[in-house]
């Protein structure tokens, strides 16, 4: 009886994840459309300083 519950908890936890992987995606992200770079942009001289 214990390696009937052990597989099922071991399926079970396969399973889950499998689900979580390939289900629909739940982020609840606005869709808001592109935003415009406000950053710096990349100087060539910069790369040596770190």
């Amino acid at each position: 009886m214990a390696i009937y519950r052990m597989l099922a908890k071991i399926t079970q936890y396969i399973s889950e994840a499998v689900l979580r992987i390939f289900g629909p995606n739940d982020d609840a992200y606005p869709i808001i459309g592109v935003q415009p770079f406000t950053g710096e942009p990349f100087k060539e001289g910069m790369a040596d300083v770190w």
